[in-house]
């Protein structure tokens, strides 16, 4: 039996339904401009209004006011819930959405642990420059005692608090802020160049106190023009210092993905290469003579040879994090900085910096029509070294995917290693059409060095936060985008084993897609760490061996398959694996060792162990 106010709302969502939007039920007389409500229905029909229909969400006695809300615009088709099993995952599906599909949703949380966990989750959309709405339960605003749930401690909005220092987040203690809230969570969730989560913290007893709901008066989502920095000086200098230097090296971070059109006519018309950063490959085809892959504290051969040997730096959209720079020692020849960012803090990091603040296409478009034909021949030299470096550092991988089975002493067995497994794993992925998804970890760091793409968007890794269980995570969100692509996640066995019940959400959600698991039965990129460093790895394996055909399989729906053995036996377990009708998975020990023929190698500096000092002293010597 439905209250009076469920039905009252069911009339409501009924006429946006047929209309197709709030705005045009008002337009057409069928839903009332201001009516009286629930500060849940508020929430719910504000986020309608910048657009955000999907929800995950996991329930708790903390949201079961907002979870009736839901019902009843689910019924009739306005909004649709996909319930999950950890929070986490949770977190990472909704990232993925937003990051892959550009769809934002909201994650729904109790209060307390779950709140917790979800907010740890969200790490990877705040590193990443995701928007997603996070919606929390939280305490409630009268002080009659402590919730069950909520901190143990006699202080007053800790959660608010906790959330904020994550991103930005607004307590909706009094339903009348549901307007502010709104528009400071779009200006977080939509924001054109800097992206996050943003955290709605909803009291237990706020959700279904009476709002006086004005729907003319909540805000629209952000829609924030291109800008450009305004002063034409700093582009002809700009170009001035393109036009006289002839070694030019372009870093490209994750925000530069938006704009690879505009970055390879920079590349050509200056003579520079471009460097490409673990989130930004694909923004130049991987064969294209200018792109020298990526760079920074794992690289590559080439990456690396360009960071430190161009004279003239170009950043666009990075935030230079370590692995991105070297612990910020990259670029040791540098004498000149051109940063193009959107974001003062990152636009302003390095010294001798001409700062380029605003859009990276737009300001781009300004720098090339200030900066006229460049002489080639004097670049000749410089471009000519990058691609001798290119040729060494495809050869070098060439070698690396001969390199026949190593008997590894877990399996006491010879094994395929990482690249070879992950090279015939990517190569199948561009044969199909499939979006490659990289766990953290050894299979993150090899698997950045080993694609080959074409365009932004053919892999995603989560090169921020680096989030154990984000790839595997992504994968359910398939299920729920409007134009689902196939999908595989590159997982190690211990980055799956952080989220396997997503193997039940993505059943549970119809999501398509593989899972292949590089199972080496330890930490393997610690353990190398471990080994480079201090000679001896540490603590970073173990003795337990894991049947994970078996677990998989016993999740109904999923299809798991053996791909042990050789190449030959991987491929037929591929092609076994995508032939399934939903979720597949694919086992695949692989060789962990000293043996370095094992890896793709590191070619950059790290301030991490015993390198700290090194890296430090050369740092505080450097001018940029």
């Amino acid at each position: 039996m439905e209250t009076e106010l469920s039905k009252q709302m069911r009339v409501r969502a009924r006429a946006i339904a047929r209309h197709g939007s709030i705005a045009a039920a008002m337009e057409q007389g069928e839903l009332a401009r201001q009516f009286d409500t629930t500060l849940s229905e508020g929430v719910v029909l504000g986020l309608l209004k910048q657009g955000v229909r999907k929800y995950l969400a996991i329930f708790g006695h903390g949201s079961t006011d907002l979870g009736e809300v839901l019902r009843v615009y689910e019924e009739e088709g306005v909004v649709r819930t996909w319930n999950c099993r950890n929070e986490i995952a949770m977190a990472h599906t909704a990232t993925a959405l937003s990051w892959q599909y550009g769809e934002v949703s909201a994650v729904i949380t109790s209060i307390g642990p779950g709140a917790l966990q979800a907010m740890a989750g969200s790490l990877a959309a705040a590193s990443n420059g995701v928007g997603v709405y996070h919606i929390y339960g939280d305490e409630t605003t009268h002080g009659e005692g402590y919730n069950m749930q909520q901190v143990p401690k006699p202080q007053q909005g800790l959660f608010g608090q906790m959330t904020a220092a994550m991103g930005e987040s607004y307590v909706l203690h009094t339903p009348q802020a549901l307007r502010d809230m709104l528009r400071k969570g779009t200006a977080r969730v939509h924001h054109p160049t800097k992206a996050g989560p943003f955290y709605i913290l909803l009291p237990l007893n706020t959700q279904p106190q009476a709002l006086a709901v004005n729907l003319e008066g909540l805000p629209e989502k952000l829609d924030a023009p291109r800008l450009a920095a305004a002063d034409d000086a700093i582009f002809l200098a700009a170009a001035e210092k393109i036009r006289s230097h002839a070694k030019i090296v372009i870093k490209v971070g994750g925000g530069g993905r938006r704009h690879a059109a505009a970055i390879r006519r920079l590349a050509e018309a200056s003579g520079a290469v471009a460097v490409l950063s673990p989130g930004s490959t694909g923004v130049l085809p991987d064969a294209h003579p200018q792109n020298m892959h990526v760079g920074g504290s794992k690289g590559s051969i080439s990456g690396n040879y360009a960071m430190a040997n161009g004279e003239l730096l170009i950043v666009i959209g990075s935030r230079a994090v370590c692995q991105a720079d070297s612990s910020g020692i990259g670029y040791e020849n540098a004498k000149a900085v051109i940063n193009i960012n959107a974001d003062l803090s990152d636009v302003s990091h390095y010294n001798q910096t001409l700062a380029l603040w605003g859009d990276i296409g737009a300001n781009i478009d300004r720098l090339l029509a200030v900066l006229g034909e460049i002489d080639m021949a004097g670049r000749r030299e410089w471009l000519d070294a990058c691609a001798a470096k290119k040729a060494e550092w495809r050869d070098f991988k060439e070698s690396r995917y001969a390199v026949p089975p190593l008997q590894d002493e877990a399996f006491d067995r010879a094994l395929l290693t990482q690249p070879v497994a992950i090279k015939l794993v990517a190569d199948f992925a561009s044969e199909i059409g499939a979006v490659k998804f990289f766990d953290a970890g050894d299979v993150q760091a090899n698997g950045f060095q080993i694609v080959e793409d074409d365009h932004p968007g053919q892999s995603f890794t989560d090169s921020g936060a680096s989030y154990m269980g984000f790839a595997v995570s992504a994968i359910p969100a398939g299920g729920i985008a409007d134009n689902p692509q196939y999908s595989i996640a590159f997982s190690g066995d211990g980055s799956f084993m952080m989220n396997p019940q997503v193997l039940i959400d993505a059943v549970e959600h119809g999501a398509r897609g593989m899972v292949v698991i590089f199972d080496n039965r330890r930490m393997a990129a610690i353990s190398g760490l471990q080994w480079a460093q201090y000679g001896h790895d540490y603590r970073t394996n173990d003795g337990v061996a894991v049947d994970y055909v078996r677990l998989a399989n016993a999740v109904d729906g999923v299809l798991a398959v053996d791909g042990g053995g050789d190449a030959e036996a991987l491929s037929s377990a591929l092609r076994t694996a995508r032939a399934h009708d939903g979720l597949a998975l694919v086992w695949v020990p692989v060789y962990a060792g000293e043996d370095d023929r094992g890896g793709m190698g590191a070619y950059g500096s790290w301030n991490v162990g015993n390198w700290c000092e090194d890296v430090q002293k050369r740092w505080h010597s450097q001018n940029i």
